[in-house]
């Protein structure tokens, strides 16, 4: 197999200028957020070595890296115009190129995709004053004072990018500053920069004509642009081309195109489209621009599995593919490509939670590969150790299979039981939504590579504690989930289904349906998306101050499509108190405002509630006193990935853990992690 790699057109190198990328696959410039004072430091730098080393031809660094100081960084940007940064790049660059790897740097003025409530204080300026909706800030028209000064910014961040080592630089044109000029629908200035396209494409030729001066002829420069804004009065595809043209002729010699635009959750979710939606979109749409084009062309829009990038590049569409998302999931992607291993990558499965948790928590995080941005202290691949032990693992949902899949690459003797038929577990029915169906490649992968292994996957088994115990285990793991709690009602409990139901299909002829979510998350959405479909008239009540805050930017237009769609009746801060029948038929749900302190009662034919999980812990309890720590967990341990030690009982036969849901509800990502820095140690 890895003698055929040479005709696999993912691995043949591609030149620009002096540079030599050895392979056609990219991590396209995006912001984990991973920097510390706006500084790529050890955390970012780990991060984007991990995927040279992974094989990567090129990884592009500060997606979005901020030229100004009146540009703060919204999302944790790297603030490239401070020399300090200087030496950090240099730290990075001089890694990624010992691994192999090439890197450039995406720089831009954020214009007014920011909020003047952080970093300085500055006000905001973009080409014209106007309310950007994702950080509700106002911005100031940019005086001829303001442009003088942001060209001289950009021109100094680039030059800082060339002296500390970087093979180029990728201004970012789409949805910021620049080409705020170039959309008609945003450009509404009274002078010289408006007009014609020659007149909107002047500043942002001046700003590339100023890098190319300062950079010299033979620094990468790229440019990230729209071909087309796809929405009423915006850039169209012929100026879109048009203006990579010109932009060619002042020195770009590469250009990454999306399509679309970033001025709405609605528009972003579009143009970086995910799970639910058709595989690469725009591929042919970039083919006809690389056609237009004499410089090499990149696009990576859901471009999420090796077939597809290998189309995209066989068919011509692009030179360079962009897989940025996939390679967060598994940062490994083109050297299993490389060496046969193909089948073995993990999957992306378009789920976003990468973009979304960096608001929601922070930072980027892949839904199901939780080192990922913690390369300083968890392992993405896993080597076997030293000893060999017999483990047990209970329960086959991704905390369980997790635990399994990295027990058993380190070598230990591993038995899963599984009380259904098939794995899976919470994954399993979220998956049952067509749109989020891809999920189910989080376990399905888990199950391949805990098969890989050597693990024993032992289905359809309800483990008793008596089974467990005949293994003769040295290590148990208790991954047996939770189950939906209602225990909050102060009555009705038993009157009412909870979203589990709905989601496996057992709620017949819903008719008139309240979901009430105390949980703020994708399950009670999953649910009002299922009854819709199924004909009900579905109204939503939460006691948050706003719809499933939870779910992000990048998920939540699809559901409120839906709500907008089905007419679904939002109400916001009143709780549900208990459900009781209704002399008249159907079911009586009291809900309670704590701001008002009144109740209202209301009718539904079926009340659905989603208050999160409650631990099935049963067997756990039952094992504690047999287990030698007595359930406990080191937890200094657990964060410095050290094995666990604790001795609370030297005659019990085993560890004993649980992890994931069977400890308190959360989600996917908080199972795998709790597995993976649990078990890589052991």
């Amino acid at each position: 197999m890895p003698a055929l790699t040479s005709l696999d057109p993912l691995l043949q190198p591609l030149r620009i200028k002096h540079l030599e990328l050895r392979n056609r696959v990219v991590s396209t410039s995006h912001e984990p957020a991973y920097g510390e004072n706006g500084m790529p430091k050890e955390r970012y730098r780990r991060y984007h070595v991990e995927k040279a080393r992974g094989g990567v031809g090129l990884t592009m660094i500060g997606g979005s890296a901020v030229v100004s100081a009146d540009s703060p960084a919204s999302f944790g940007n790297l603030l490239a115009y401070r020399d300090e940064i200087v030496p950090w790049f240099r730290a990075l660059a001089d890694e990624v190129h010992d691994e192999g790897a090439a890197v450039m740097c995406q720089l831009t003025h954020l214009g007014w995709r920011t909020s003047n409530y952080t970093g300085d204080w500055l006000p905001l300026v973009s080409v014209s004053s106007g309310r950007e909706p994702a950080h509700r800030s106002f911005t100031k028209t940019a005086e001829p004072w303001d442009l003088d000064r942001i060209v001289a910014d950009y021109a100094a961040a680039a030059e800082r990018c060339r002296d500390a080592g970087l093979d180029g630089i990728e201004l970012q044109h789409y949805g910021h500053f620049l080409d705020g000029f170039l959309s008609p629908d945003l450009n509404h200035r009274d002078d010289a920069w408006n007009g014609d396209l020659s007149a909107r494409l002047a500043f942002p030729r001046r700003v590339i004509q100023a890098v190319r001066a300062a950079v010299g002829s033979e620094f990468i420069l790229g440019i990230r642009m729209s071909m087309e804004e796809d929405r009423p009065g915006g850039l169209g595809g012929d100026e879109a081309l048009a203006a990579a043209q010109a932009y060619v002729q002042d020195g770009i010699d590469l250009v990454s195109t999306v399509y679309g635009t970033i001025g709405s959750d609605q528009a972003l979710a579009r143009l970086i489209p995910g799970m639910g939606t058709p595989s690469a979109p725009f591929l042919d749409r970039s083919g006809e621009v690389r056609r237009a084009l004499g410089v090499p062309v990149m696009h990576a829009a859901r471009i999420q599995d090796v077939s597809t990038a290998r189309h995209a590049l066989r068919e011509g569409l692009v030179d360079l593919v962009g897989m940025t998302r996939p390679q967060l999931a598994d940062p490994y992607l083109v050297h299993k490509v490389a060496t046969g291993q193909e089948d073995r990558i993990r999957p992306c499965v378009g789920a976003s939670y990468c973009l979304d948790s960096i608001y929601q928590a922070g930072d980027a995080k892949c839904i199901h590969n939780p080192a990922t941005g913690r390369e300083l202290s968890l392992p993405h691949e896993i080597t076997p150790g030293s000893s060999r032990r017999r483990a047990v693992v209970v329960g086959g949902g991704p905390a369980g299979l997790e635990a399994a899949r990295v027990l058993g690459a380190r070598g230990h003797q591993v038995t899963l039981f599984e009380a259904n038929a098939a794995p899976g577990g919470q994954v399993a029915l979220a998956a049952t939504s067509p749109r989020r169906r891809d999920l189910m490649g989080i376990i399905d992968w888990r199950v391949s590579e805990a098969r890989h292994a050597g693990v024993d996957l032992r289905l359809n088994t309800y483990a008793s504690r008596e089974d467990i115990l005949a293994e003769s285990p040295d290590l148990v793991i208790v991954a047996t989930g939770g189950v939906p709690d209602t225990s909050f009602l102060t009555a009705g409990a038993d009157l009412v289904l909870d979203t589990w139901d709905v989601m496996s299909g057992a709620l017949r002829s819903p008719g008139h349906v309240l979901v009430y979510d105390d949980h703020n998350g994708y399950p009670a959405m999953d649910a009002v998306e299922a009854l819709v479909r199924a004909g009900a008239r579905v109204d939503f009540v939460t006691p948050e101050r706003m719809l499933a805050e939870d779910v992000g930017s990048m998920n939540s237009p699809a559901y409120l499509s839906l709500f907008a769609e089905h007419d679904v009746q939002v109400t916001l801060a009143f709780q549900l108190r208990e459900v009781r029948r209704a002399a008249g038929g159907g079911l009586e749900a009291v809900l309670w405002s704590e701001y008002a302190d009144r109740e209202v009662v209301r009718t539904y034919d079926q009340v659905v509630v989603e208050h999160g999980t409650t631990p099935v812990d049963e067997l756990y309890h039952s094992l504690l006193a047999g287990s030698r720590n007595l359930g406990e967990v080191d937890q200094d341990a657990l964060l410095a990935a050290r094995p666990q030690s604790v001795t609370r009982d030297e005659t019990g036969a085993y560890q004993l853990f649980r992890i994931g849901d069977a400890v308190a509800s959360r989600n996917i990502h908080a199972a795998v992690l709790d597995a993976l820095r649990l078990c890589a140690p052991l």
